[in-house]
């Protein structure tokens, strides 16, 4: 299985880098891993709904850009359904049954996904109704992948 992430900004704490790199190492043995960085847009702290909306349509392009026509494609969004690490491994399970070897996980930016993004996701998932960093959101993602992936081999996890 390939998967790509594709995410807005560069990651910049080391601690998040130690994580993800410690993930992506162990990921090697499940799957081909492509992570994908997209610039962020320089956002001011004070906006009008209007700029917002342009930041997340500039990111949104960026994002789009890196997707391919036959990825299945799995946007984080705060709306999202929320699944369990079983649901998550029977939903990779069931894509690769059905010959959908690409998945592209998307995470958005600081203010969120544009809408173009979302409608072209074929699933939308939410780990909480919490907001977190998007960097911190990026190493959660890659060690749920990797625990999806121990479960459907059998493999022993913590649980």
């Amino acid at each position: 299985m390939q998967i790509s992430i594709i995410t807005v900004g560069k990651l910049k704490e080391k601690y998040l880098r130690e994580g993800i790199d410690e993930y992506s190492k162990r990921l090697s043995a499940y799957c081909k891993l492509q992570v994908i960085e997209v610039n962020d847009e320089k956002a001011p702290e004070e906006m009008s709904a209007a700029e917002m909306e342009q930041v997340k349509r500039k990111e949104g392009e960026r994002i789009l850009a890196q997707i391919k026509q036959d990825q299945y494609v799995i946007a984080l969004a705060i709306d999202g359904q929320m699944w369990s690490s079983e649901k998550l491994s029977a939903e990779m399970d069931k894509l690769a049954l059905h010959g959908r070897s690409q998945v592209a996980f998307v995470i958005g930016g600081s203010l969120g996904l544009a809408d173009q993004v979302l409608k072209r996701a074929d699933a939308l998932l939410s780990f909480s109704k919490m907001t977190f960093p998007h960097q911190l959101v990026r190493l959660v993602l890659l060690e749920q992948v990797y625990r999806a992936f121990r479960i459907s081999r059998g493999e022993p996890y913590h649980k």
